[in-house]
């Protein structure tokens, strides 16, 4: 099992800045991967970032060049740092970490922290 706590979020002005903070605790040995997803109002969560256990990263589309994913010396920690915010990127930003096992992945989930950017 793994346990989730995100930190970070806020309300901030069209251009500004924000850190995500996410703290795994409990099997994170065995995690292979986190990232961070968020889900808009009338939307679907949508991936916005991951990166792996060896620390390849991967990034939507609409946040390139903007949002950097980043782990902790200790591996038990993700960051998101979030620059040049839009007010589209308004939502729910969830932590998630993944467990692949040989015959099984298990997904975990933070409760997720608010993100709204005022234009």
């Amino acid at each position: 099992q793994v346990q989730l706590v995100e930190s970070g979020g806020g309300l901030v002005q069209a251009g500004g800045s924000l850190r995500l903070s996410c703290a795994a605790s409990g099997s994170t040995f065995e995690i292979n991967a986190m990232g961070w997803y968020r889900q808009a109002p009338g939307k679907q969560r949508e991936l916005v970032a991951v990166v792996s256990s060896g620390g390849s990263t991967n990034y939507a589309d609409s946040v390139k060049g903007r949002f950097t994913i980043s782990r902790g010396n200790a591996k038990n920690t993700v960051y998101l740092q979030m620059n040049s915010l839009k007010p589209e990127d308004t939502a729910v930003y969830y932590c998630n970490a993944v467990i692949l096992r040989i015959l099984t992945t298990s997904d975990y989930w933070g409760q997720g922290t608010q993100v709204t950017v005022s234009s």
